[in-house]
Order: structure tokens, then C-alpha cells, then sequence
């Protein structure tokens, strides 16, 4: 088949390459993939030791192939949106992908592929944020980075909670982050933008979750003392005025969660923002465009049906 891969473990270059199509452990599924969403960690996230060329990609959408002696409750045929994060075997940039099957959510089929294949990370990252920041109605968020597929689900659901939201993007994208149902859009370019949350917001927000790289230790000076940050990015901020700073971290099993926000997305009571979708000969392209940070919402890539033959 033929696949977006890195060569090695030093040189982050992602070429498109044929390699064999892979085959299924006994917990594991394949999956046929109609279209897969395209993330800032893909060129990078490679787990260690394992075999190159090695197949990009975390996430993806489609229809399963083939599955293991040992998987129950998952059909041939099945439609499906997957995650592989961390599989040594490959991920989810090419027409077929071997997942474990606790990495398996069913898609209704009210819900096309390719705003499956948009969920899995966005959708973990944004439940976990909520998660840990633990907001009550009532409560007032800012999200640093509030246009990406996070953010835009973050405000989303925070919102559908009773929760204020305000949040920074790009003045381009102020009146989609208004759309989300964000109060407040403020560019981080205009030096008053943290006035201008604390106009909104007397005192400062109950919460920031800081979604981009650089935004936590600025988001601070918008909480309130004694307030909540929660970085996504991983920056190291350190903590004043009695702010509570943490990393979200990764629950081993959000299955359940996940499929009620495929439920939500299925239904439109939550939207997945899909930016632009790409043919599979422009997946760099789209990769480029992701790593620029200026996506608004998500970008995904489709496989064209004859490129899934065996």
C-alpha cells in the first residue's frame, strides 16, 4: 500500500512510500481507511525502537477489514473512527491501519467518515481539558488558541455546561470562536488584550486552559488569585498569586465519553470544525498548513477508494 512514513528516527522528512499493508495481533483490528485527520504532532510523534519506514498519523475514520482471534463486540464491516497513538506498528496515514480494538469507538451512521476521522485526538484532548478544569455554570473560562479543533470544541462544550467562555485567535477567526458561543474574542497581537478579559471578566476568569505553545504563562495574568490553569501545550508555567497550574493529563479510558460527544457531533448539538478536507496526494500540504497553528478547526485527508485494495 502506499502510505505517508518517516525514514528514520533523526530526519522528521514524512515522504509517501509503498509499504506492506499490516495485519491484525490477536486485540487489534484493521481498518480501512476512508480518511484520516491531520494533527501538529503527526510528523513527530514517533514511539520509540520502533521499525522504519514507519506510517504517520494518530487518527482516522473508515471501515473494518479484518480483526483479530481475540476481539469481541467489533464486526468486519463495521464503520469506525480509530486512534493508534503509540502503536509500533504504524498509524493512520494510509489505506489500511492496525489498531488495538480499546482504540475502536462505532460511528453512527448518521455521521460521515470524514468528520469522524476529524474527532478521536481533538475530541480526547478537549473531554480531558474539561476534565481536569472541572468548571461549574456560572464560571467564566478563557481558551488561549480558541479557533483550533480544541478550542473550538472546548468552547463548545463548556458553554453547553453554563459556563462564560471567552477566548484568544487570530481576528480572522473572532467571529467563528463568537460562533462557538464564546462571549469575548480577543487577538493576542493587541496589547490590550488581557484588559479587555478583565473588563469582561472583573477580577480575572475562574479558569485558562492554554492550548498553544507560549499562551500559559501569559493566560495567567488574566485568572483570577486562586484560580485554575490547565496548559495542553506542556510549557512550563510557574504558579502565583495561588493560581492552581497543571498539565491535563491522559485518563487510560474515556470510551464512554467519547461516544456520547460522537452522539452530540452526529445529532449537531456539538460541531466538528472542518477547515478543509485534502485529497490523499496533498496530505503534506495539509500537514504544512496544520503546523502554521492557523487552522481553524480541523483538517482531514481522504483515501480514495482505490488505494483500499488488497
Amino acid at each position: 500500500m502506499h502510505a505517508y512514513v518517516r525514514t528514520d528516527a533523526t530526519d522528521q522528512n514524512v515522504e509517501l512510500a509503498e509499504v506492506p499493508a499490516p495485519t491484525p495481533d490477536a486485540d487489534e483490528v484493521v481498518v480501512a481507511v476512508h480518511a484520516f485527520g491531520v494533527g501538529v504532532h503527526d510528523r513527530y510523534f514517533i514511539p520509540p525502537g520502533v521499525s522504519f519506514p514507519y506510517v504517520i498519523g494518530l487518527e482516522a475514520a473508515g471501515v473494518v477489514a479484518e480483526i483479530g482471534a481475540e476481539v469481541a463486540g467489533i464486526d468486519v464491516g463495521d464503520r469506525v473512527m480509530v486512534t493508534s497513538v503509540g502503536n509500533p506498528k504504524g498509524g493512520t496515514w494510509a489505506p489500511f491501519a492496525a489498531v488495538s480494538a480499546s482504540r475502536v469507538t462505532v460511528v453512527p451512521d448518521s455521521l460521515d467518515l470524514v468528520t469522524a476521522a476529524a474527532i478521536p485526538i481533538a475530541g480526547d484532548a478537549a473531554l480531558e481539558s474539561l476534565h481536569t478544569l472541572g468548571m461549574e455554570s456560572g464560571q467564566t473560562l478563557f481558551v488561549a488558541g480558541a479557533s483550533g479543533a480544541i478550542g473550538s470544541l472546548v468552547v463548545q462544550m463548556a458553554v453547553q455546561r453554563g459556563v462564560r467562555v471567552a477566548g484568544s485567535a487570530s481576528p480572522a477567526n473572532h467571529d467563528h470562536v463568537r460562533s462557538s458561543g464564546a462571549e469575548l474574542a480577543v487577538d493576542y497581537g493587541d496589547s490590550t488584550w488581557a484588559d479587555q478579559v478583565h473588563e469582561w471578566a472583573a477580577g480575572g476568569v475562574d479558569a485558562a486552559l492554554a492550548i498553544l505553545p507560549g499562551t500559559p504563562v501569559p493566560s495567567l495574568q488574566v485568572v483570577r488569585d486562586g484560580g485554575h490553569l490547565v496548559t495542553v501545550s506542556g510549557d512550563p508555567c510557574p504558579s502565583e498569586r495561588g493560581i492552581h497550574v497543571e498539565q491535563f493529563p491522559h485518563r487510560a479510558d474515556t470510551r464512554s465519553e467519547m461516544a456520547e460527544l460522537v452522539a452530540d457531533v452526529s445529532t449537531g448539538r456539538t460541531r466538528m470544525v472542518i477547515e478543509h478536507v485534502y485529497p490523499f496526494e496533498q496530505a503534506l500540504r495539509a500537514l504544512a498548513k496544520t503546523e502554521t497553528r492557523h487552522a481553524r478547526g480541523k483538517l482531514v485527508v481522504t483515501v480514495p477508494a482505490d488505494e483500499r485494495h488488497r
